[in-house]
């Protein structure tokens, strides 16, 4: 756990997260300000601050995340979805922890944002 990392501690369970699924390497939890009917975050247990500070040593992590989403989105029925990692605070990352969020359950237009 890396210090003040609020999904670090939604991880180790000192936060209370709505979950959706967990493994030992991801945990999926709802967002708690819903951008869809569905959107969840996946969330690698290993403290990741950003894409850029990825190795290749997380490319398989990066494909099950991807892998992961995909189920959770099979399981609640919601059809169609998109998947959206955020770097750094100008594209819009408040947290400084890898997640992939997943959006499903409605039109979803292009360009987002």
């Amino acid at each position: 756990m890396a210090g003040d990392c609020i999904f670090c501690k939604i991880i180790a369970g000192e936060i209370p997260g709505r979950r959706a699924y967990e493994d030992d390497e991801l945990v999926v939890v709802h967002d708690i300000n819903p951008q869809a009917p569905l959107h969840v975050l996946v969330l690698p247990r290993k403290h990741i601050e950003k894409l850029t500070d990825l190795t290749s040593e997380d490319d398989a992590l990066i494909g099950r995340m991807q892998r992961v989403a995909a189920q959770v989105v099979e399981e609640a029925g919601a059809g169609d979805f998109r998947t959206v990692f955020n770097c750094g605070e100008g594209a819009g990352q408040s947290v400084f922890h890898i997640h992939l969020h997943v959006l499903a359950g409605r039109g979803l237009g292009w360009p987002p944002g």
